[in-house]
């Protein structure tokens, strides 16, 4: 506990997967946490999202550690749910020190039978959403004059994706965000940095795979594959590379793209 003591950091895509071992991590190291997730599923992808039910044990998880921790269910698209998370946070815990951007989907569609739903959705949960969190968190960093923004982008930030280009757009927009945003939030003290995992041990990893009708493990592997012999890395791994963005010992990295990938970019 002690490098996150009394600051507080709002995750989208909280209940599980990337999210949650997030908000467990920060929590561990003394953070106040706000989770925001859509708490059911969705028109689009047709797999199981995050649950009411994933939200509060994560709420009740934090607290047996002794943290403080408030959950909120609502869409990323939907800028009266996310206002009113932020300024409930905020009042509550004085301010935001930390976004975490983590909220996405992935899906997979031939460009000549995607259709314009599809594309909507992708583009607005992805790009669209990270924008709306991003607008209502930043003006308490703005009056604090401190921050740090991470955004959960893909190793499809950095290329492309066969059957993936709703996707990788999505992405690369991300990636792009990131580096905008350093620019315009560097006068206030406040850095934004993006983050490129390969495939994680995640239920959407599951989700994903189950559309296709094949498991996880055959997509890993008809991917093209990581360089280092795993198919996939774990929640936690994200989890560390966060708070090392987020923490004093990168107090000087913004405006970058990190991979997480397992040496897939390497080939």
């Amino acid at each position: 506990m002690g490098d996150f003591n009394g600051k507080t950091v709002f995750i989208t895509g909280a209940a599980h997967g990337q999210g949650r071992a997030a908000a467990l991590a920060f929590a561990r190291e003394g953070a106040n946490v706000a989770g925001f997730d859509v708490g059911k599923k969705i028109e689009y992808p047709a797999y199981e999202f995050g649950t009411n039910e994933e939200l509060e044990s994560l709420k009740a998880e934090i607290e047996a550690m002794g943290g403080r921790c408030l959950v909120f269910t609502g869409d990323v698209r939907d800028d009266a749910a996310v206002t009113a998370a932020v300024e409930k946070t905020a009042e509550e815990f004085g301010g935001i020190d930390v976004l975490f951007n983590n909220a996405g989907i992935c899906a997979y569609a031939e460009i000549d039978k995607m259709t314009d739903e599809a594309w909507d959705a992708m583009i607005d949960i992805n790009l669209k959403g990270p924008m709306i969190v991003t607008r209502r968190v930043v003006k308490y960093m703005m009056r604090d004059k401190k921050g740090v923004i991470i955004n959960n982008s893909s190793v499809m930030g950095l290329r492309g994706g066969r059957r993936l280009s709703h996707y990788t757009a999505s992405k690369w927009g991300l990636t792009g965000l990131t580096k905008a945003w350093a620019i315009e939030l560097a006068p206030y003290n406040i850095r934004v940095n993006s983050i490129h995992p390969t495939g994680v041990n995640t239920p959407m990893n599951d989700g994903l795979a189950a559309m296709e009708g094949k498991t996880p493990e055959e997509i890993a592997e008809a991917s093209a594959g990581n360089l280092l012999p795993v198919p996939w890395i774990e929640p936690e791994d994200v989890a560390n590379l966060v708070l090392f963005l987020c923490s004093d010992k990168a107090r000087y990295i913004t405006g970058a793209q990190y991979t997480l990938d397992a040496g897939l970019l390497s080939v």
